[in-house]
């Protein structure tokens, strides 16, 4: 019986430990270096990933940090112009895409009432809310770095909604996302032409989607938020349909695309573009992980699959770049590769959230 037992042992001593999931690796890397309290960009995508609960590493609630730290207050009263620079003073992301942070409190669930510290006296999620609805000017909103806007006001407005900007305008609020469907459908035109014509991909060169932000998926969100509506969804019947279909092309189109990269691209050129596929395949899962939640939408078997395909080609991209030691070498990537550096952090929260959406 000693003999067995003290084998035993040794099997078990001998057996390599559990291998961390993908989405694990990705979100501990997320709350790592999501949490810097000198970042609100990071703290943001760090509350994309865990709510309204989590925590700079201060201590302090993300969400307070960044209203607090980083909100630019002009004037006062219920009409003072309150704003987040796009950058701070040393190049910091703030708020790159306008209203982000805005957007991000709202999809953390923060009631409009919500008060958050600030400058010069607190600040409710609702005034923030009304500024931004002052700000609002069409051409921005309906522009690549809109998608934040539209998301934001897609949470806060129901069909029929109207409201008056700060230069006296009446915005239709139904009218404003018919022009952003008809936004992405421009702009996923020559993806569905593939598609329709059976082509195996369609090659990326910076056109159409792809000169929008993360590939224009953040554009996809807003939209298919406005859906979330009953009355929204018949009113576009089939249009959204086919572009989630586009959306499902575009993941066969850009894995052949990445596979090949990959395979030919230099030492040097294989950490970016494993970055760019943790990029694409987390926002991909995040986006109809978000669509199915807000709309109820369920995927046909074919579609189930490919999401299936879509995490473990997420999962593969992960396992290279922790391999590589990307994950392990971030502090000197921030200041070698500074755009990576952000990118990882980003790219691991989006891409988190978008595995949690299918367990």
């Amino acid at each position: 019986m000693a003999s067995v037992t003290l084998a035993l042992f040794a099997l078990l001593a001998a057996t390599p430990p559990a291998r961390a999931s993908a989405e694990e690796v990705l979100r501990a890397q997320c709350r790592t270096w999501a949490a810097d309290p000198k970042n609100p960009w990071a703290l943001a995508h760090g509350i994309a990933l865990e709510g309204r609960g989590f925590k700079a590493r201060d201590g302090r609630s993300a969400a307070d940090v960044i209203v607090s730290d980083f909100l630019r207050r002009e004037g006062s009263g219920s009409q003072a112009d309150l704003r987040f620079e796009a950058f701070a003073a040393d190049g910091t992301p703030v708020e790159p895409h306008p209203n982000l942070q805005v957007k991000t409190l709202l999809l953390a669930g923060h009631p409009l009432s919500k008060s958050f510290p600030a400058s010069g006296g607190p600040i409710s999620l609702g005034a923030l809310v009304e500024d931004l609805k002052r700000d609002f000017r069409r051409d921005s909103a309906l522009s690549p770095h809109g998608a934040w806007t539209l998301d934001a006001l897609s949470h806060v407005l129901p069909p029929g909604a109207t409201f008056t900007n700060g230069t006296g305008e009446s915005i239709r609020f139904d009218a404003v996302m018919d022009e952003a469907l008809a936004l992405l459908e421009r702009e996923q035109a020559e993806l569905l032409a593939g598609m329709k014509a059976g082509l195996p991909q369609v090659p990326k060169r910076k056109q159409g989607i792809y000169a929008h932000p993360c590939g224009g998926l953040h554009l996809f969100q807003a939209v298919a938020t406005h859906a979330r509506h009953p009355a929204v969804r018949r009113a576009w019947g089939p249009r959204l349909d086919m572009q989630v279909d586009v959306l499902f092309y575009r993941l066969a189109s850009e894995s052949r695309q990445y596979d090949a990269a990959l395979s030919s691209a230099p030492p040097s050129y294989r950490l970016p573009v494993l970055v760019q596929m943790v990029k694409f395949y987390g926002h991909f899962l995040e986006t109809l992980g978000r669509y199915r939640a807000e709309t109820g939408w369920k995927p046909t078997p074919a579609q189930a699959r490919s999401v299936q395909q879509a995490r473990a080609l997420l999962d593969g991209a992960v396992r290279r770049l922790d391999a590589s030691g990307a994950f392990r070498d971030m502090e000197s990537l921030k200041s070698t590769h500074s755009q990576i550096h952000l990118d990882l952090i980003g790219d691991s929260c989006h891409a988190a959230h978008g595995l949690g959406y299918w367990h």
